[in-house]
């Protein structure tokens, strides 16, 4: 969960790592560093808090060099701090490391490294990946073997990017879990967490593979399985649009990524609906295959973490009611854990934004050795989850930077309305003229998204008054209870007020003893012939003291007379309305943390990538 990178070429090394962390440090900013090699020694610069202190820091000095590595962290063993600080060295100084994941097993590791007299400086569990390198270094004076004897001995997750004095024309780099990409230029090349730290370079790239280790040198690299065996693949050509990856004129990325959803959702559908004429006729995955498995399928099981476990909350509703197909929703953290029961005409869908989430890879994994087909949705080609799934459904959201999901999400359910659509269509649950007409329907969704955005200064002008409520209730019924779980969870992850998410017939049974004049209610009101019931949980808490929100489609004003404020929205089939009710919520909770003195881009203990347990 931390941000690593690396540069070997003929610029200076300093600039460069520092200009790539910055596209990284959405990944961890706990504390930031850099290791490069001036010729004579490797001068290590690190320092607790955000990047622009390690700006600072280094500021008024010349670091000459052309090869380095560097790192935002994310802390997980030992609190932030400049010793805790990566990049973590050996005893003399002549081994720097950057490392992200957990090692599972680093105590052992550790005391045993002690009982051979070296003395640790820090307490994280990366200087035991440095002291292990130096160890097998001193036995076998190659530091490429030393570093595939050290990972043999590492359990957990790790990327990580080497420098040694003693090898000053290569950097080596290698990866379990935790993702790493290689970034092939024109007499340089590059390592880092992510693609986004590497697009001002190049747009050629390797995606390294579970336990696989690469060279890079000035002009070539040269990749090895952990064996030490050569491997030879073909390079990805990255075809994002740099500017998607910077700010555009935008406060924050989070508010940058909330109106890239229209074109985000245009461009995830589009392409995926075939025509006639005008006419939208079919549905077409070129990445799934649709045969007998889901016409006899007896049920679909969807596993995931945080906004994706919600969108697949949302998707229960949206299979069941169109393909009368049952639905499990799992987060992925339990289903692994719990013995779970498949069987063998189940569908298993996993969904990751980052497609390197450690618990959904191990539900993955899991379902995998039970013998169940594996339908993966991610926005991230080459990532873990979309390599080891059978099929894989890329949401075309383009790079998401701010920690808290957007983009990512409204697409995630955009996919799996199609997949919805298809399968319905496919088991005869809804005939050809229903079909078309929620073809048709689905394809009016960006347009709506733009409409709420082109509107949105209700939005704001009611977080303005509502900032700063000590409680904050979502309720909604059906669609809306699951829409609700990630109103809640955008709220609480960027302005850190208090919010929960639950079925607003629940709220008789126990929550509305919280209410009070320091209390929020948002209701989401989609479903027409539950209108009634929402207005009487709407009076229920008002009647209390608290302050009230409707999200509605509806416009005839049957909420005007029971709410504070109404957000209206556009109409559209309730399969399809979590993509739209979604976007006043996180309006709503951008603007309240920015009204509260909070970056959204970055919150609080958050990372983007959640690649470790």
């Amino acid at each position: 969960m931390c941000g690593i990178v690396g540069y070997i070429g003929q610029k200076e090394a300093t600039p460069v790592l520092i200009n790539a962390l910055k596209k990284l440090e959405y990944r961890g900013y706990d504390s930031a560093g850099i290791a490069v090699f001036d010729g004579e020694d490797i001068v290590v610069r690190k320092t607790k808090g955000a990047l622009k202190f390690l700006e600072e820091k280094i500021a008024d000095e010349t670091i000459k060099g052309s090869l380095g590595i560097g790192h935002t962290r994310w802390a997980t063993h030992g609190e932030p701090s400049d010793i805790n600080a990566h990049p973590q060295t050996n005893v003399s100084g002549s081994i720097a490391i950057v490392h992200n994941g957990i090692i599972e097993n680093y105590m052992e590791l550790k005391s045993w490294l002690q009982a051979q007299g070296i003395v640790f400086r820090s307490q994280t569990d990366t200087e035991v990946i440095a002291h292990l390198v130096n160890y097998y270094y001193e036995q076998t004076n190659d530091i490429f073997s030393a570093i595939i004897k050290a990972i043999h001995k590492l359990e957990g997750s790790y990327a990580l990017g080497v420098v040694c004095k003693d090898y000053p024309d290569r950097l080596i780099a290698a990866r379990k879990e935790s993702p790493l990409i290689i970034g092939l230029g024109q007499g340089e090349n590059f390592i880092a967490s992510d693609v986004p730290a590497v697009l001002e370079y190049t747009r050629d790239v390797y995606f390294l593979d579970q336990k696989e280790l690469a060279v890079l040198y000035e002009d070539h690299v040269d990749l090895f399985t952990d064996e030490g065996e050569k491997i030879i693949k073909e390079p990805y050509h990255v075809d994002w649009d740099i500017s998607s990856a910077e700010k555009g004129g935008f406060a924050h990325f989070m508010l940058k990524e909330i109106y890239e959803q229209p074109k985000a959702l245009n461009d995830t559908l589009r392409p995926r609906l075939v025509k006639e004429g005008s006419r939208n006729v079919d549905i077409k995955f070129d990445e799934v295959e649709f045969g007998d498995d889901w016409k006899n399928a007896g049920r679909i099981v969807i596993t995931a973490c945080g906004t994706a476990y919600h969108a697949g909350a949302v998707a229960k509703y949206t299979f069941e009611k169109l393909a009368r197909i049952p639905v499990v929703v799992d987060f992925a953290s339990e289903f692994r854990y719990r013995n779970p029961i498949l069987y063998k005409n189940d569908i298993f869908i996993v969904i990751s934004q980052s497609g390197e989430t450690a618990d959904t890879l191990a539900a993955l994994r899991l379902a995998k050795e039970a013998g169940a087909r594996i339908i993966a949705i991610t926005n991230c080609v080459g990532s873990t989850v979309s390599r080891e799934a059978d099929d894989v459904i890329y949401t075309w959201a383009g790079p998401e930077i701010a920690v808290a999901s957007t983009k990512a999400y409204t697409t995630q359910l955009m996919c799996l309305c199609l997949l919805a659509l298809k399968a319905a269509h496919l088991r005869g649950t809804i005939d050809d003229t229903e079909f078309r007409r929620l073809l048709d329907e689905l394809e009016t969704v960006p347009a709506k998204a733009q409409e709420i955005l082109d509107n949105q200064a209700d939005v704001q002008k009611f977080a303005s008054r509502n900032f700063n409520k000590e409680k904050v209730f979502y309720i909604g019924r059906q669609f809306d209870s699951a829409t609700s779980l990630e109103c809640a969870l955008k709220l609480k992850e960027v302005s850190y007020m208090h919010s929960e998410a639950f079925a607003a017939g629940e709220l008789k049974h126990g929550p509305i003893a919280l209410i009070d004049r320091m209390t929020l209610v948002v209701a989401t009101a989609t479903s027409r012939a539950l209108f009634d019931k929402l207005k009487s949980n709407i009076v229920e808490v008002k009647s209390r003291g608290a302050a009230t929100l409707v999200i509605t489609q509806d416009k005839s004003g049957s909420f005007g007379d029971s709410a504070d404020t109404v957000i209206s929205i556009p109409e559209t089939d309730e399969s399809f309305i979590s993509m739209l009710s979604i976007i006043p919520a996180q309006l709503f909770a951008y603007y309240c943390a920015v009204q509260r003195g909070n970056d959204p881009d970055k919150p609080r203990n958050l990372a983007k990538s959640v690649t470790v347990e």
